[in-house]
C-alpha cells in the first residue's frame, strides 16, 4: 500500500494539477480567458441567486390550445364528410364539441361510420394517455363530435412540452448563460435567466406566439364592404397596426384568405438587415426546399396581386407581387426599428409557440442582492472551512497538515470539474462544497484514527501507517459510494436548488475519494522516504 512507482506518482500529480488548472480561468480577467485555447476556456456560471436576473412563471394559454383543437376537429369533420360526398347544412361549435347537421336526404348511417374514423385516422388524434381525443354521437341528422377531457389535457401537456423547447431556443439566442427552464404542473413553466438585465425585452420575446403565415389578399370585396356586411366564408378581416412608439395610432383593415400558402414552420433562417435603398430595417428570410417551391409557385401565379405577411393574426405588411420570387428567400418590411427587426428575426428562427404564454408571476433579483448572497455564502464557507482545517491540524499535527493540503487540493479540483462541465454555481451549490470539505476531512480522520490504533498496538511506523490506510479503505469506500448514490438520485429526481446541491456534492465525493485514497497517501509516503521517522507523530 505504501509503495509508489514513478509512473503512479507522476499520474497522481498530473491528474491533480490538470484538474486544478481547469479552475484557473475563473480567476482571470475575461481578456486573458479569450486568449486561451478553446479547450482551456472553462468557467463556472453564477446562478440567479448569486448574480441576479429574472425569475418568471409562465402559463400556456390553454383556451387557445382547446380552440385550436376544436378548429382542427371541425376541419377534419368537413374533410371526412366531403370525401364521403355528403352535403352539410351547417357546422359549428357547442362547448367542447363540433356539431354538424346534414342536408335532408343524406345518408346518416354513412356519415356516422365516417365520423367514427376520425379518432383513428387523424395523426395525433390518439392521445398519449391511451384514450381517443374525440367521441361521436348522433341525433337524427345532427352529429356531435366531442373532444374528450383526456384528449384536451393531452393536447395541453404536449403544448407545454413544445413551448419549453421553443422558449429554450429563444432564450439561447439572446446569449444568456445557463437558463433554468422547467415544467411546473399541467400548464406552467418556470424560467430563470441569470444575469438578464432587461425583463421587459425578455417578456416581449416570450409574449409573442410568432406564428408567421403568408396568405393572399382577398380582392373580391373591399375591407369596408367586408366590415359593413360579411366577409367571404374562406376569408377573414385582419388588421395592420401603425404604431408611434408603443402606442397604436391606426389600424388598417385587410380581407385575407384563410388558406395559408406558406407558414413559418418552413423557414430555415431569418436575419435583421438594413435596406439602404428604402432606408428602413427589414427581416430577410429563407425557406426550406418545400416552402421555396410553394412560395415560387404562388408568386408566379399571382403577379400584381397583394400578398399578406401575417404574424399572430396581425398583418405586418401586404406588398404587391411585382415579379415571381424564385430563390426561396425574401424580405419582410413593416415600419421596423433595429430592435424590433432583430427581435422578429429571433422569434422566427426559434419557431412559433403552439399557444400564447402569459406571465403569471415575475421576480427580479437585483445585482446588489446577488452580491449580498455571494458575500454571505462565501463568508460562511470560508469561516466553516477554516474552523475545520484548524481543528484537524490541532488534533493530528503533521498528519493534520497533510489532510489540510489534501482538502485544499480537493476543493480546487472540484471547482475545476464544475468549470469543465460549465456548471451553474448557486447558494445550495456552495452548501454542497462546504459539506464536501467535511466529508474529505472525515475520510482522513478514519485513516488517522486507524493509524493511531495500530501504533498503540506496538507496530512499527510503516506497519502502523500501512495498516491505517488498508483497514480504513473499506469504510471510506462504503460511506462515499452510499453518498454518491444519494447525490445521483437527488440530481435526477430533484429540481432547481436540489440539483445544484446534488451536483456539487456528487463531484465533491469523486474528488474526495481521489485525494483520500491517493493524494494523502502519497504525501505520507514522501514524508516517510525523506525523514524516516522513528515514531508516528500523532
Amino acid at each position: 500500500m505504501l509503495s509508489f512507482t514513478r509512473w503512479k506518482a507522476t499520474l497522481i500529480l498530473m491528474t491533480a494539477f490538470a484538474v486544478m488548472l481547469l479552475a484557473t480561468p475563473n480567476l482571470m480577467p475575461q481578456s486573458w480567458v479569450d486568449k486561451l485555447p478553446r479547450a482551456l476556456r472553462t468557467h463556472m456560471t453564477l446562478g440567479l441567486d448569486l448574480q441576479g436576473g429574472v425569475d418568471l412563471r409562465l402559463q400556456v394559454y390553454s383556451d387557445e390550445v382547446r380552440r385550436t383543437m376544436l378548429e382542427n376537429l371541425r376541419d377534419d369533420v368537413r374533410r371526412v364528410l366531403r370525401d364521403a360526398r355528403l352535403q352539410v347544412q351547417n357546422i359549428g361549435f357547442q362547448g367542447n364539441a363540433v356539431v354538424v347537421r346534414l342536408r335532408e336526404g343524406q345518408n346518416g348511417d354513412l356519415a356516422l361510420t365516417e365520423l367514427r374514423k376520425i379518432p383513428q385516422a387523424i395523426g395525433g388524434a390518439f392521445s398519449t394517455t391511451g384514450q381517443f381525443d374525440s367521441e361521436v354521437s348522433r341525433s337524427g341528422d345532427t352529429f356531435t363530435v366531442t373532444a374528450t377531457d383526456a384528449g384536451i389535457r393531452d393536447k395541453i401537456s404536449r403544448a407545454v412540452t413544445q413551448s419549453i423547447e421553443v422558449v429554450r431556443r429563444r432564450i439561447d439566442q439572446l446569449g444568456t448563460t445557463e437558463p433554468v427552464i422547467q415544467r411546473q404542473g399541467l400548464d406552467r413553466i418556470l424560467l430563470q435567466v441569470p444575469g438578464e438585465k432587461d425583463p421587459r425585452r425578455l417578456k416581449d420575446i416570450l409574449g409573442q406566439t410568432a406564428k408567421l403565415e403568408f396568405r393572399l389578399v382577398d380582392q373580391s370585396m373591399t375591407p369596408e364592404q367586408a366590415i359593413a356586411g360579411r366577409p367571404p366564408a374562406d376569408s377573414a378581416i385582419l388588421y395592420e397596426e401603425v404604431k408611434e412608439g408603443n402606442r397604436v395610432v391606426q389600424q388598417i383593415p385587410y380581407v385575407i384568405q384563410r388558406r395559408v400558402i406558406v407558414s413559418g414552420e418552413e423557414l430555415i433562417d431569418a436575419q435583421a438587415a438594413f435596406n439602404a435603398q428604402q432606408a428602413e430595417w427589414v427581416v430577410s428570410f429563407r425557406f426550406n426546399a418545400s416552402g421555396g417551391r410553394k412560395f415560387a409557385q404562388t408568386t408566379t401565379e399571382n403577379v400584381n396581386r397583394p400578398f399578406a405577411i401575417v404574424l399572430d393574426n396581425k398583418v405586418i405588411s401586404a406588398p404587391v407581387i411585382r415579379e415571381p420570387i424564385l430563390g426561396g428567400s425574401g424580405q419582410i418590411s413593416g415600419r421596423f426599428t433595429a430592435e424590433s427587426s432583430a427581435n422578429l428575426a429571433l422569434l422566427l428562427r426559434a419557431g412559433a409557440l403552439p399557444a400564447p404564454l402569459t406571465v403569471v408571476e415575475e421576480r427580479t433579483v437585483g445585482a446588489s442582492l446577488g452580491q449580498d448572497s455571494i458575500t454571505s455564502g462565501t463568508r460562511a464557507a470560508i469561516i466553516g472551512s477554516i474552523f475545520v482545517l484548524v481543528y484537524i491540524f490541532a488534533t493530528y499535527g503533521l498528519f493534520g497538515l497533510f489532510a489540510n493540503i489534501a482538502v485544499i487540493v480537493n476543493v480546487i479540483m472540484m471547482f475545476g470539474l464544475l468549470s469543465l462541465i460549465g456548471a451553474t454555481l448557486t447558494l445550495p451549490g456552495i452548501a454542497g462544497i462546504v459539506l464536501t470539505v467535511g466529508m474529505a476531512v472525515d475520510s482522513n480522520v478514519l485513516i488517522f484514527e486507524r493509524i493511531r490504533e495500530e501504533s498503540r498496538a506496538g507496530r512499527s511506523v510503516i506497519a502502523s501507517i500501512d495498516g491505517g490506510f488498508t483497514k480504513a479503505m473499506g469504510t471510506i469506500m462504503d460511506a462515499n459510494v452510499t453518498q454518491l448514490l444519494t447525490s445521483i438520485i437527488l440530481f435526477y429526481l430533484g429540481t432547481g436548488p436540489v440539483k445544484g446541491f446534488a451536483l456539487t456534492l456528487g463531484l465533491g465525493i469523486v474528488t474526495t475519494m481521489f485525494t483520500a485514497i491517493t493524494f494523502t497517501r502519497y504525501l505520507v509516503v514522501l514524508w516517510l522516504r525523506w525523514f524516516k521517522p522513528a515514531r508516528v507523530p500523532m
